[in-house]
């Protein structure tokens, strides 16, 4: 049975369209969830349709001035009766000031009855998903419905926010443990931004993410590891080899001094493993608003590796524009939480013992490419992987320059890697972040003495 406005009544329904005139940014709101058959006159319906049109002709919201004009000009069609009632309460509208108490108690009620109808819909059609579609389809439906008319910021008005562009906005980035990278990218990968590292197989991409994970758990960040790949075991592992240096082949039997060495760090880690092809966005998203709930705020998301996740939408499509949804969808996580996602991606075989790899190397989907802020590349040959060295590229940067090539230690049995600067050796490296730490510790010492 259909649902309308009409128990709230008609002086509910005539402040209801003269908010939609009045107020762009709830006007924006329920242009995505306001069935016009919800308004029980017709003349409201009219006048909301030439808003509606009004909008999707000239791009822009109009004010009382332009109704006018609109009511005027543009209502031929319309029966006699009908433009008197709409010119009537244009004039009523103009006259009329709605006090605050009465604006934010129409805004309530109208948007909790139209998201709810909208929600209605989307049950009524999930049900005929859940025949013939995956779960997660299904869970997309409904989400979306969710989300209709939620959003109350409208966009930056170019005049009227004049100022808001001009403020320094707080990326917050998260640093990847690599100084060089770092001033390459404002300090690091930044909130609601998308990194990937790519490289062949067995070139390091998993030991890559750890290292990038734990540089941010020593910042005291929070990190949240999904795994499609590997078990959280291994993953923990790597992460304990990481952290405190104790080689992969003896961190099961140094346990004791694993635990002294990491139980002061502030930052926690969650680790959580999945079958490969088993989870998809809708998953991962899912896990994390458990965690939210219990007040659990990453810092960093990684996902060990997104071309391992499912792909939500039909899966007769083809594997490259599923895997371009994907890191799309990975895009829009970032974003919604507020916080980097790192995830990496195979290369083709070409890239299989290649000095150096660019984009054109990565295999599948080079789309997927596309939505991310910062790309990596790792290439190590079997004599780096003998000598514990290898090259990274840095091939896309939105945030400065790209295209720098530098050498690579990575030491895969306990999992430490660093980016060498231009023409530094790494005995070199090692000197100079000894030397930053020493001062780091002076100036604790100082503040110290000082208090």
């Amino acid at each position: 049975m259909k649902e309308s406005f009409a128990k709230f009544g008609k002086g509910f329904q005539e402040d209801l369209c003269q908010l939609i005139l009045e107020d762009r940014a709830f006007a924006d709101q329920m242009v995505e969830v306001l069935n016009l058959e919800f308004l029980e006159l017709k003349y409201l319906r009219v006048f909301i349709e030439k808003i509606w049109s009004y909008k999707d002709k000239y791009k822009t919201h109009p004010d009382a001035k332009r109704m006018a004009m609109v009511v005027r000009t543009d209502l031929e069609t319309e029966m006699d009766s009908v433009k008197v009632q709409i010119r009537d309460f244009l004039a009523k509208v103009i006259s009329n000031k709605l006090d605050y108490g009465s604006e934010k108690y129409i805004k309530d009620k109208a948007l909790d009855f139209c998201k709810k109808q909208k929600l209605k819909e989307a049950l009524m059609k999930s049900v005929s998903l859940i025949k013939n579609s995956s779960f997660d389809e299904v869970a997309s439906v409904i989400n979306e419905a969710i989300s209709l008319g939620c959003d109350m910021d409208f966009g930056h008005d170019y005049i009227k926010d004049f100022e808001e562009r001009f403020k320094v906005s707080a990326r917050n980035p998260v640093s990847t443990g690599w100084q060089v990278i770092d001033d390459l990218c404002l300090g690091g990968l930044g909130e609601g931004e998308l990194g990937m590292i790519i490289a062949p197989t067995g070139a390091g991409k998993s030991m890559v993410l750890c290292h990038l994970g734990s540089a941010a758990l020593k910042q005291g960040k929070n990190v949240v590891h999904y795994t499609l790949e590997l078990s959280d075991k291994i993953v923990a592992n790597r992460y304990d080899s990481c952290i405190t240096q104790i080689p992969l082949n003896d961190v099961l039997t140094r346990k004791e001094d694993i635990m002294d060495l990491v139980t002061d760090m502030t930052g926690r880690l969650i680790v959580k493993e999945y079958p490969t092809k088993s989870a998809s966005v809708v998953t991962i998203r899912n896990h994390l608003e458990k965690l939210k709930a219990r007040e659990f705020k990453p810092d960093l998301i990684i996902i060990d590796y997104a071309d391992l996740a499912k792909p939500t939408g039909d899966s007769r499509t083809e594997k490259r524009h599923q895997l371009e949804s994907i890191y799309e969808d990975l895009r829009g996580l970032a974003q919604e939480f507020a916080c980097p996602l790192w995830t990496a991606s195979q290369t083709n075989r070409s890239a299989l013992n290649a000095e150096v790899i660019t984009i054109e190397s990565v295999s599948e989907a080079l789309n997927k490419c596309f939505v991310a802020d910062f790309i990596a590349s790792v290439s190590r040959t079997m004599q780096d992987r003998e000598n514990n060295t290898g090259r990274i590229i840095v091939n896309k940067n939105r945030n400065g320059a790209d295209g720098m090539l530098y050498d690579l230690f990575m030491d895969t049995s306990n999992v430490q890697i660093k980016v060498l600067p231009k023409g530094m050796s790494l005995e070199d490296s090692q000197a100079e972040v000894l030397k930053r730490e020493k001062e780091k510790l002076k100036e604790k010492f100082r503040k110290y003495r000082a208090s």
